[in-house]
Formats: C-alpha cells, sequence, structure tokens
C-alpha cells in the first residue's frame, strides 16, 4: 500500500532563517528580566516612592515593587507618591509594564503554535520540491557531494538530505539544506524525501549492502532519476549497477589509483585534485554541443580542451574516430579555467 507523504510519520527538519525557538525563548526572557530591574532601578533611585513598613524603600524593596507592579500583580502595598514619581510610572513603568506583557503573551502564542507553523512550513516546502538532489547519507562522501553541488550552481533549497545523525543534519542545515531523519534503506523515509519527484539521487552510506539496497528502493520508486552510487569495495561496484545505478564510484580502489600515480607523477595527481575541486584552478564541465558546433570537434577544440564527447549511451574519447565530427544531440566534457 502506498504511504502518503504528507502523512509519514518520518520526521523533516528544514534549515531556519531565524534562530530555534529555545534560543527565541531565551531572549525574551533575558528583556523580561531586563525590564524588571530597569522598572527596580527606576524605583530606587528616582524617589518618591513610599513603603508603608518602614517608610524607607531599598532595593529588595523596589525589586520586589518592580516585580508585582511589571506582572500587574499592584498589591499597592509600595507605590509612588509624589508627583515626580507618579510621572515617572505613567512615562516609562507603565510602557514596560505592557511591553512585558506582549512579551509573555508573544511568547506562549509561539510555543503553543510552532507545532503548527512546522506542519505548514513541511507542507509548503513538499509543495515546491520537485526536480531536486536526493543525498543519502552526509559523512565525508556526502558532504563533499553537496559541497561540489553548491559550487556548481544548485541552489541548497533543491538538496534534500537523508541521514539519521543528529551532527550531520545540523551540517547539512549549515550549508541551507532539509534533511530528513532516518534510514535511507527505509521506503517510508525515501518517500518522505520526494525521491519519485528527484531529478538525481547520489547514494553515500558507509556501507555497501546499504548502498545497494538504497540504489534499488529509489530506482523502484523514480525510474528516470539520475542515481550516482559510492562504494567502499571495487569489487561490488557491479551489484550497485545491476541495481539501476547509472554511474558507481569505487572510493577505495580510487584512492588506491591516486596513490599509486602519486608515487610515479605526483603533478599528475596535483591536477587530478584541481578538476576535481570546483572554482578555483582548472574545472571540468559538460554541455550540449550547440548547433553551430555541428561539425569537426577539432573546432571546438581550438578554443578549449574538450576530453570526451557523450552520444547517446556511449563515451567517446576525444581521440576516437566517432568523435572526430560532432553530431547534433551530443555533449561536451571540456576543460576551462574557472572564473577568478
Amino acid at each position: 500500500m502506498d504511504v502518503d507523504p504528507t502523512r509519514s510519520p518520518v520526521r523533516v527538519e528544514l534549515p531556519r532563517a531565524e534562530p530555534p525557538p529555545l534560543v527565541k525563548i531565551a531572549q525574551r526572557v533575558a528583556v523580561a528580566v531586563g525590564l524588571i530591574l530597569f522598572v527596580a532601578l527606576l524605583a530606587w533611585l528616582g524617589g518618591g516612592y513610599t513603603d508603608p513598613v518602614d517608610d524607607d524603600v531599598s532595593f529588595l524593596d523596589a525589586l520586589y515593587y518592580s516585580t508585582v507592579s511589571v506582572t500587574t500583580t499592584g498589591y499597592g502595598d509600595i507605590r509612588p507618591v509624589t508627583d515626580e514619581a507618579r510621572l515617572l510610572t505613567t512615562l516609562l513603568v507603565t510602557p514596560a509594564r505592557v511591553l512585558f506583557l506582549i512579551l509573555l503573551v508573544g511568547t506562549t502564542l509561539e510555543v503553543l503554535t510552532e507545532h503548527t507553523r512546522q506542519a505548514y512550513r513541511v507542507t509548503r516546502w513538499r509543495r515546491r520540491l520537485k526536480n531536486h538532489i536526493v543525498i543519502c547519507g552526509f559523512g565525508t562522501k556526502g558532504r563533499s557531494a553537496g559541497h561540489e553541488l553548491v559550487g556548481r550552481g544548485v541552489a541548497p533549497e533543491r538538496i534534500v538530505v537523508i541521514e539519521q545523525r543528529d551532527e550531520a543534519r545540523r551540517q547539512a542545515a549549515s550549508y541551507g539544506f532539509a534533511s530528513i531523519v532516518g534510514d535511507a534503506t527505509r521506503t517510508e523515509v525515501l518517500r518522505a524525501a520526494e525521491v519519485h519527484a528527484a531529478e538525481s539521487v547520489v547514494v553515500a552510506p558507509n556501507r555497501d549492502d546499504s548502498a545497494v539496497l538504497i540504489t534499488i528502493t529509489a530506482r523502484e520508486l523514480n525510474p528516470q532519476a539520475t542515481i550516482v552510487s559510492a562504494v567502499r569495495e571495487e569489487e561490488n561496484a557491479h551489484l550497485l549497477r545491476e541495481s539501476g545505478a547509472n554511474s558507481v564510484i569505487a572510493s577505495s580502489g580510487a584512492a588506491g589509483r591516486l596513490l599509486g600515480v602519486a608515487t610515479q607523477s605526483p603533478r599528475v595527481v596535483e591536477v587530478l585534485e584541481d578538476l576535481l575541486s570546483v572554482g578555483h584552478g582548472i574545472d571540468i564541465h559538460q554541455r550540449p554541443v550547440a548547433p553551430e558546433e555541428v561539425g569537426p570537434l577539432a573546432d571546438v577544440h581550438s578554443r578549449y580542451p574538450v576530453v570526451a564527447v557523450v552520444r547517446g549511451d556511449d563515451l567517446l574519447r576525444f581521440d576516437d574516430e566517432r568523435a572526430s565530427t560532432l553530431q547534433a544531440g551530443d555533449e561536451l566534457v571540456y576543460l576551462a579555467s574557472a572564473p577568478g
């Protein structure tokens, strides 16, 4: 039976543009305490107040008067008796009393309506969520993928992270990403992330078996999405491809190859790291062939280095004879200097 994602028990955490409720309440309590101290100092230093017990208003008496006055309790035992003190009460104490009541009522409403406001925000977020990118797992690989996507111009609002760990979700929120609290191997969690409407899915858990299960489920929910999966052991890469992944990155194998290259050609590794770091040095891009570029590859290659041509499901290297003539619908993989 299908699960309605708007009624799913899976928790959604949206990045906040304002402080969390507890922070806002603490700020209001601090302002309220400041108002009480302000009124107490007025009564203590301003004079013109009387205490029927001993006719002397100490600071403790003034603090007591401030609390009962600002909270509108008003026992009437300590009161202003001179015209100056009454004017001070009218112009300063009364506005402080009104402001205190506004803070009290506002804080109460904030607490009572927070759940409703959060539910409304989630509902509105779901309605706008389409052609987004889901990152399953926000460890080292997931964070790097998110950073790269933002660096390549993807708006943070288009990225949704699925993660169980609190610290990882806080890091995702610092990037401006929404988070789904849960295990990405579960169908209801992927549904809560609106995987069926996603443009791409990045599968980056810590375990290969989890990666396979996530890939299978995501492909079942969205046959059209681009699914990119990471695997720790290269021997498991074929399982991810058979599960529906468009691309598979073997992290341990890739790192091992870089280590091997670095022992013989360390500068080559520097160039590869530069290519993988977006925003500075040399960047690698992919774009469709423009209508005026259809024809000899050499004409385009003279303007910037083309390393490959994507034609349908085939990736043609620049020295492949089939890539020597560009066709409509081809895509170029090329190098360019990063802006700035």
